[in-house]
């Protein structure tokens, strides 16, 4: 069985691809998600790290079955924090179709994910965009938001000023202006789209800092202990998820304000699948927020594009 390493992956697929296979699952509802598994555990007794181990798996009749295994490790420090193996396999028939690298296959289904999010939610003259944060996501984020507004400028923030630099150079080329900004209210101040991907336990975007007209895209916060944004900026924003009704409960950027009070569930507008019932993105009005989590639908939609373009492009070759 053949390995599909981060390189390939990234090769094989392409953003505006991704967004719209996205679309079409979310639209058509035909593959089968449960509730992920959550193991948080301490790998070192002495200094109380702790990791988490996440277990996806997602099917559609006769198509195929895949497992998302993933280890999330914050203290990581010259490895990404996200590493791990997706399983495809053949789901009538259970052979084993290939394993991939959990981290790409993630990453750009989450980009991807908050890319089709913001084509319903975001102005739809959007050209700033402000990318909090520094790590794996981070230039995937920027490309994908790239592929359904027009952006033509983006500010980097992040708490080492020297990986915003490297993230700079990184995109060095790419068709926008790049600079670094060192506040955050200055930031938001002039930007259209904000996207967070951190591992922030505490808000780092203030309900005060919004503007009249703005998208926050918060992809961290994975954990009920963890927070990008703080209760009045979520009690503002027009709110959506990824999918409900998993995402109230994973996330302390929702899960804190709903055991306060803040917010009810009511205050959830929609998910991905029913923004994708339009027929047409249109974006709404005001402040919108979305709140990833992740899916493990969008993990079997990624890991299936990218080997069906493998496929595609073997028989290509052997013609």
């Amino acid at each position: 069985m053949k390995f599909i390493n981060a390189e390939t992956i990234r090769k094989t697929i392409h953003y505006p691809q991704l967004i719209n296979a996205l679309r079409e699952a979310f639209r058509s509802r035909n593959i089968e998600a449960p509730q992920r598994h959550h193991h948080h555990f301490q790998y070192s007794r002495e200094h109380q790290h702790e990791n988490t181990l996440l277990l996806m798996p997602a099917w559609q009749a006769d198509g195929f079955l895949g497992v998302k295994t993933v280890m999330v490790a914050p203290d990581n420090r010259d490895l990404p924090s996200i590493q791990g193996q997706y399983a495809l396999f053949d789901a009538r028939t259970g052979e084993p179709q290939a394993i991939m690298d959990a981290a790409s296959i993630t990453a750009m289904r989450t980009a991807a994910a908050s890319a089709l999010a913001a084509d319903y939610l975001a102005p739809i003259g959007a050209s700033t965009l402000l990318m909090v944060g520094t790590g794996t996501l981070a230039p995937e984020l920027i490309r994908a938001h790239a592929c359904v507004r027009p952006i033509e400028k983006v500010l980097i923030w992040g708490r080492s000023r020297a990986k915003a630099q490297q993230l700079a150079d990184a995109l060095a080329g790419m068709p926008w202006t790049i600079s670094l900004c060192d506040d955050l209210q200055t930031g938001m101040a002039q930007a259209d789209i904000v996207s967070c991907a951190t591992l922030s336990k505490t808000p780092l975007l203030y309900g005060k800092w919004l503007n009249a007209a703005q998208h926050i895209d918060l992809v961290g916060a994975y954990r009920p202990d963890m927070r990008e944004a703080d209760d009045l900026l979520i009690k503002r924003a027009a709110l959506y998820v990824d999918v409900m009704p998993h995402a109230l409960s994973e996330t302390g950027d929702l899960c804190l304000p709903l055991k306060s009070g803040v917010i009810t569930e009511a205050s959830v507008l929609g998910d991905l699948p029913s923004l994708c019932q339009s027929p047409a993105p249109v974006a709404r009005k005001g402040v919108t927020c979305f709140k990833s989590v992740g899916h493990a639908l969008e993990d079997l939609v990624a890991a299936s594009l990218v080997h069906a373009q493998l496929k595609e492009a073997t028989v290509s070759v052997a013609v």
